[in-house]
């Protein structure tokens, strides 16, 4: 058994690491070596994202934190720094991250009126992030990438390799599962059109679920790949694939393959609609 756990979860040997040896103050002069030049001297953000403040808190407890600084920082040379390193970081920056205050009342929020209807959001944000994430089943986002060309062999423009170079495998996969993350609460937005014209049923109890549930798959999707493990990001692929199928079943493919309905509508002109 135990040598079962070895090879399953290697990485928890390197990151277990008892609260009790956890070192705020070895982790604060860590992090103006390692961190404050992207994070900023307070945590306010520079170049990387803010380290402050009660969303972010709740977003990494400990071993969330811990797990992301292991794996993924710093951004220009991840998995350097050792599990008791990783561990002092997040023990500073949890001990320092507290709610920032607020000036002034809110400011309004802008109204962004959707420019795409849903086939378009679907196919330009939805279907492109989740073959992303289904590919890791086949390839390692770790693996050395190979030179690619933009260009297609008869002069167009493949634009699945654009930008191929920019970043490393797990950091398109991250992007990705972010990408679906925040995007589907835009299936929610008031105002939006199907295809066939009708309104997206953003009101829908069953609508407003399987958004929610693509939401949370996009973030644990995240979670999965921070640990840099192509089996447990595998294994969540699954979860974006019945996050779609779910949706799919009771507003898009319904009708597919029973002819026209009732009233003469094909299946494409009763998307939208659960009768």
């Amino acid at each position: 058994m135990k040598k079962f756990l070895t090879i399953v979860f290697p990485a928890l040997s390197t990151l277990a690491v008892p609260m009790s040896a956890q070192d705020a103050a070895r982790g604060g002069a860590l992090y103006k070596d390692q961190c404050a030049s992207c994070h900023g001297e307070r945590l306010q953000g520079r170049s990387g994202p803010p380290l402050a403040g009660a969303d972010f808190a709740a977003r990494y407890p400990t071993a969330d934190l811990t797990s992301k600084i292991r794996n993924t920082m710093p951004q220009d040379k991840p998995g350097t720094l050792s599990a008791v390193q990783s561990a002092d970081l997040a023990a500073y920056i949890q001990s320092n991250s507290g709610a920032p205050s607020t000036v002034g009342g809110a400011a309004p929020k802008p109204d962004f009126p959707p420019a795409a209807n849903l086939q378009q959001l679907m196919r330009g944000v939805m279907f492109p992030n989740s073959n992303i994430i289904f590919t890791v089943q086949t390839h390692d986002p770790g693996e050395k990438k190979k030179a690619g060309n933009a260009a297609t062999s008869d002069g167009g423009f493949n634009w699945a390799q654009w930008g191929n170079d920019l970043y490393t495998g797990w950091d398109i996969v991250d992007y990705a599962a972010l990408a679906l993350a925040e995007s589907a609460p835009l299936m929610l937005t008031p105002g939006r059109r199907c295809e066939n014209g009708k309104p997206v049923p953003v009101d829908d109890p069953d609508w407003i679920r399987f958004s929610k549930e693509m939401a949370e798959v996009g973030r644990a999707v995240y979670r999965a790949s921070q640990t840099r493990s192509q089996e447990k990001v595998s294994d969540m692929s699954g979860d974006v694939a019945d996050a779609c199928l779910h949706c799919h079943q009771v507003f898009r493919d319904r009708f597919r393959g029973r002819g026209r309905g009732t009233a003469g509508a094909s299946g494409n002109e009763l998307r939208c609609t659960k009768n």
